[in-house]
């Protein structure tokens, strides 16, 4: 039975290197690489800390004393796994292994693990099945003791059969072709769903944030909706969207997307795109932040450089949100709320308690308001296509008959008139 199953028992290490230039806070960069390994069920984390390092060892990371103590200790601890923060060559792998005898993870095969864990949509599965490829297409190079070993041809043609290495290769090229025809299917089949929502004249407000912002609890008080709510990294990893009627507002489509992490994988990035075009299609974005969190700061700069990448412009109103004011305590509270206040797009608020949110709500309307503009459009008798589909949205204000056509006042968002251009 599930329950039954025995935790993998795991070491996490954290490399603070001092001769990185992006060099990270060791404290908060431990306890977020131990939120990680406890967001994997399957996982038992039984200790951690940080190791400084002057830079890293190209053979094994850490310098031969560090990696006998370290030995030593794992053995008496009977650890199965140790996860390394931080990018790790196949080389120093498989040295480790080695030298430790265990299975070792690094930061990039650890979040994979979580997205494979978690994906719950045909898509999001292919996206980490390719993702997990790509991965294992890269650690390939030099991960063989021995790549001069041959698996022999089929006899048709002469000369030696192809190393093992180029033949894993190609095992996964293939792979990667089929998964890409495979998502290029569901990708189609997710353009249709779009394309239905388009016809639906609501706004798109899309949630976004570093992963355990409180984006869920936020998005399930808004909603009633019984989203996924844990307090762990990627508790959420495809898109979530509800209907909601914003007080004296429109309704909207609230979209609930999957959380950003620091150094996220670059596989990851590429194969997640399409789950986060949802950001790309919003007439408004809330960026939800942990105001509680030490690394907040640091936190909200990695989610606005994703959401640059991503090509997001400013002509996209946002608006910033800091969640979890119930975890300060009473002064830092207070002194939050001040600075909020101070500032048009920015509230303070608790998702947990409620404290906050309607004031975020008021603000939600008045942005979508401000977000849609009046047009004048003249149409041909021709064009009773592109009419039918303003009245369809609910978008026409008033409209004229002429000798030759209608004459329409139209209040939409550029969102819309972009759609409209398209018909």
């Amino acid at each position: 039975m599930e329950h039954d199953r025995i935790a993998t028992r795991t070491w996490v290490l954290h490399p603070d290197i001092r001769s990185e230039v992006d060099r990270r806070d060791p404290v908060t960069a431990l306890e977020e690489a131990v939120a990680l390994a406890a967001a994997l069920p399957d996982l038992a984390v039984i200790g951690s800390e940080t190791v400084p390092l002057p830079r890293a060892y190209a053979g094994q990371m850490f310098g031969s004393g560090k990696v006998e103590e370290l030995r030593a200790l794992f053995a008496a601890e009977k650890i199965d796994l140790v996860v390394i923060d931080g990018p790790v060559s196949p080389v120093q792998q498989r040295n480790l292994e080695n030298a430790w005898k265990v299975k070792v993870l690094d930061r990039t095969g650890l979040i994979l693990e979580i997205f494979s864990d978690r994906a719950a949509t045909r898509e999001g599965v292919l996206q980490v099945e390719m993702a997990v490829l790509s991965f294992q297409r890269t650690r390939l190079v030099r991960a063989w003791t021995n790549l001069d070993r041959q698996r022999g041809g089929h006899g048709f043609v002469g000369g030696p059969g192809e190393t093992q290495l180029e033949s894993d290769r190609r095992a996964i090229d293939d792979q990667l072709v089929r998964l890409r025809r495979e998502l290029d299917k569901v990708v189609k089949t997710r353009e249709l769903h779009r394309k239905a929502r388009a016809k639906v004249p609501y706004p798109i407000v899309a949630l976004v944030g570093y992963t355990n912002a409180g984006k869920s609890t936020l998005f399930n008080h808004l909603t009633g909706a019984e989203v996924v709510v844990k307090d762990m990294l990627f508790a959420t990893l495809d898109p979530t969207m509800r209907r909601v009627a914003l007080p004296d507002g429109p309704e909207i489509i609230l979209s609930d997307t999957v959380g950003f992490v620091s150094a996220l994988p670059t596989e990851l990035v590429a194969a997640f795109r399409a789950t986060l075009e949802e950001v790309l299609a919003a007439d408004l974005i809330v960026h939800v932040r942990d105001i509680s969190h030490p690394e907040t700061d640091a936190q909200a700069e990695d989610v606005n450089e994703i959401l640059n990448s991503m090509g997001v412009t400013t002509e996209t109103p946002q608006l910033e949100v800091w969640n979890k004011l119930d975890r300060l305590d009473l002064e830092t509270q207070a002194a939050a709320q001040a600075r909020a206040e101070r500032m048009d797009d920015v509230f303070a608020l608790s998702a947990l308690t409620g404290e906050g949110v309607k004031k975020l709500l008021e603000r939600m309307a008045d942005a979508l308001r401000d977000a849609r503009h009046e047009t004048q459009l003249d149409l041909q008798f021709s064009d009773g296509r592109r009419r039918a589909w303003l009245f369809e949205q609910d978008l026409v204000q008033s409209e004229a008959e002429s000798d030759t056509g209608w004459s329409l006042t139209v209040l939409w968002t550029k969102r819309q008139e972009q759609q409209f251009q398209d018909l």
